[in-house]
């Protein structure tokens, strides 16, 4: 497998994504391109005393900076670290992008360079997390604030395809996002999703409160990006917090530190339940291609682990997964050509 690493995205550029590659091509012997300024590559790649040859470099004068507007960034900055390394999987060059940088640009490329799955109307960031009974995936978790009907059973279609093919769930529970369980609550977009939902052929289970998600209700929760980046930064901060606050109690005095020294190894294990860098990265589901979001703030070993979810859903065959189960539908169900318009045009079209 050939990965496509933008070098320069993210709050650290070369000095964490070449080592994440690094260690990615000695851990999952996989071919990285790094696209960037060449000689800051190359200094990192001295530094850190690589000599091996599964590691290229291409050089990208132009950078897309967090600041930047993503459409406008993509028209102005076509020799971009993060443009090139999405035409090289537009092209076939390679077969997957990672990118910690532009979120909006990584969407927007994701969109008008690569393309999107032809039926899909609108991609979505899909976040896995972990809950006492395995991993659960929101989607959307931020992609797209404004949804219709349409967009949510794509989402739920879209996620329950990765929880089959990724976690091995044969009949993932999907539910909606919402503030009751009951059918007729919420506002119209959930209301007119649930009946959509409940009248296809996916595993839909009803809708989930929000109290409800970490303990592993749902398989899949599926909700607009809006909502769905509010639980996710909210399940951040509570883990965070919780954190924080058990280790202040910790140390607090020194029974307490005695306490804590033998549940330890116990408390580095629930902690690495809700580290982002043990993940690495999240996909956009929609896109055709494997489009691997990675935390701004990511270290070495986010990027590497993004590389690791890049491989798995290779393996996994997720994008044509995607592909197949769309046209199958689209032949079943011959739906009309105004369910799948949008206001954002395939990429190859663009």
């Amino acid at each position: 497998m050939k990965i496509a690493l933008d070098a320069m995205g993210g709050d650290f550029g070369p000095s964490v994504t070449v080592a994440g590659a690094v260690e990615a091509v000695h851990a999952f012997h996989l071919d990285v391109i790094l696209t960037g300024d060449e000689k800051q590559i190359r200094q990192e790649m001295e530094n850190l005393h690589y000599k091996g040859d599964r590691i290229t470099v291409v050089h990208c004068p132009e950078i897309i900076e967090n600041s930047d507007k993503p459409s406008t960034a993509l028209r102005k900055k076509k020799n971009s670290s993060l443009v090139v390394a999405m035409q090289m999987v537009k092209d076939g060059k390679a077969d997957a992008i990672i990118s910690a940088g532009n979120t909006g640009a990584l969407l927007a490329g994701g969109l008008f360079i690569i393309g999107r799955i032809k039926g899909i109307a609108r991609p979505a960031l899909a976040v896995p997390f972990p809950t006492p009974k395995g991993i659960s995936l929101l989607i959307d978790a931020g992609a797209n604030a404004d949804c219709k009907p349409q967009h949510l059973y794509e989402f739920a279609l879209m996620g329950s395809l990765y929880m089959e093919a990724i976690a091995g769930k044969e009949v993932p529970k999907v539910c909606l996002a919402n503030v009751g369980i009951e059918e007729g609550k919420g506002n119209e977009l959930v209301k007119e999703s649930y009946t959509l939902l409940k009248n296809s052929d996916l595993p839909f289970q009803g809708n989930v409160e929000a109290r409800d998600i970490p303990a592993g209700t749902a398989d899949v929760i599926v909700c607009d990006g809006f909502t769905g980046n509010i639980i996710l930064k909210l399940f951040e901060g509570v883990a965070h917090t919780f954190s924080d606050s058990l280790k202040a109690a910790i140390l607090s005095d020194w029974k307490s530190k005695l306490g804590g020294l033998m549940i330890k190894p116990a408390l580095k294990s629930f902690k690495k339940q809700f580290d982002y860098t043990e993940h690495g990265g999240v996909p956009f589901l929609g896109v055709n291609g494997l489009l691997i979001k990675a935390h701004g703030s990511s270290n070495a070993k986010a990027i590497k682990n993004a590389m690791k979810q890049a491989k798995i859903s290779y393996e996994a065959d997720l994008t044509n997964k995607i592909v197949h189960r769309i046209d199958e539908i689209r032949i079943a169900e011959k739906p009309n050509s105004e369910e799948y318009s949008d206001d954002h045009p395939a990429g190859d079209e663009s």
